[in-house]
């Protein structure tokens, strides 16, 4: 490759459909630096490239190299590491970024071969993430602890790494090489606003669909919400495919009216910007995470995109989720499925209230007071959420510091 390249981003496990790489590789284009990316995946649900019509140069500002076929592109143990070390030996940027816990080892060891600067980034804890995989725990537990392994040799490698960034205050590892905290706020390109609300109330999930990640309880909920639509966008886990497929077979008296108009739908994982176009309409954003270890001091990265699009959230009880949603007045917290059903029946019927007195009002040519003084609690929440988005979350002020940084260890 005869192009100069100055961020090489390893991307062994998330694939190039992931939210954060989006994140970043925009972060890192719209600094004007240029970007090579290694990842499984389809080409079409990789960052784009962005325009730049005042330059001159032939350097491209984006290079995507996708690695495709069934094991090369499968998410087990060995294929992500085959993809890790065959990934480095290609990487030619003058940064090699590890953004996957395996290729953390093998990136580190190429850079300094080549003389490269090194980078890593953790975008969660890896080693509390393995204690809710399930397939951590297979054959004895060998597979566990190999990643568990990579995951403090990552941890390990961070402390003489010319910069390391997290996605949140509370991921490790919190002693690290030039340690830089970039959370993942809303990247407004890969967005749709919701806009107006549907005629139908309609409530969404982007994200991983798996038990810990609220699966069960979501569609317990749907079951106890017949007049919501819901749409489920994102990857479902391996462990809860059977039960999902289980639950559609079982349930297709709650899941629709008749077998061509579902109203409980599942997306599967898809680019960002396809994600997110479900927004449009939505009145409600879904995040219910359980308590685990991985989760209890997190903020999910929905929460902030779910207000910077405008809908209203619906989170379960995790300290940080709870001071969030209180501090914004972006939505309401709910324990269990039964309350996140009371919630959205209680929604969506003080919606079909308030319109009823505004047609009874029409109706009597204005005789009945008119109400638009006031809105829903819904659309107050909506309006809330976005404003505070738009007041709290500078987005470009954390990628751009995030950009500099990357710049800094150039020179």
């Amino acid at each position: 490759m005869s192009q100069k390249i100055d961020i090489s981003i390893i991307s062994s496990g998330a694939n190039l459909a992931d939210a954060r790489l989006h994140r970043l590789t925009n972060a890192l284009l719209g600094a004007g630096l240029s970007v090579e990316i290694f990842a499984p995946g389809n080409l079409n649900d990789a960052p784009r490239a962005i325009a730049n019509e005042s330059s001159t140069s032939t350097t491209p500002e984006l290079i995507v190299h996708a690695t495709r076929g069934k094991f090369l592109s499968s998410k087990n143990l060995l294929a992500r590491y085959h993809r890790s070390r065959i990934y480095s030996l290609r990487a030619r940027g003058r940064i090699f970024y590890a953004i996957s816990p395996e290729a953390v080892a093998p990136a580190f060891f190429q850079a300094k071969l080549l003389r490269r600067k090194f980078a890593v980034d953790f975008y969660e804890d890896y080693v509390h993430v393995l204690k809710d995989r399930g397939w951590a725990k297979k054959y004895f537990g060998i597979l566990g602890f190999i990643a568990l392994m990579d995951a403090k040799a990552a941890r390990a490698l961070s402390k003489i790494a010319d910069l390391t960034t997290v996605a949140d205050v509370q991921v490790p590892p919190f002693v690290a090489g030039n340690r830089l905290v970039v959370r993942n706020l809303p990247d407004e390109s890969l967005l749709t606003q919701s806009g107006n609300r549907s005629a139908k109330p309609r409530a969404i999930y982007i994200g991983d669909i798996r038990t810990s990640r609220g699966l069960r309880t979501m569609l317990k909920a749907a079951e106890l919400a017949p007049d919501w639509e819901f749409d489920f966008v994102g990857p479902v886990a391996e462990a809860d495919r059977d039960f999902v497929e289980n639950w559609i077979v079982k349930n297709v008296s709650h899941n629709s009216a008749n077998s061509s108009s579902p109203r409980i739908r599942f997306h599967g994982k898809l680019a960002p910007r396809d994600a997110w176009k479900f927004a449009e309409g939505a009145w409600v954003g879904l995040s219910l995470l359980e308590n685990t270890p991985a989760f209890v001091e997190a903020i999910p990265s929905k929460l902030y995109e779910y207000m910077a699009v405008g809908v209203a959230i619906i989170s379960s009880p995790l300290p940080r989720c709870v001071e969030l949603i209180n501090k914004s007045g972006a939505g309401t917290i709910a324990a269990s499925a039964e309350d996140v059903a009371a919630q959205l029946n209680a929604w969506s019927m003080q919606v079909s209230d308030l319109q009823g007195l505004k047609n009874e009002a029409s109706d009597l040519h204005n005789l009945v007071p008119n109400r638009d003084d006031e809105a829903s609690e819904i659309d107050r929440i909506r309006s809330t959420a976005k404003r505070w988005a738009e007041q709290n979350l500078d987005s470009d002020a954390e990628y751009g510091n995030f950009a500099a940084n990357m710049r800094k260890i150039l020179n």
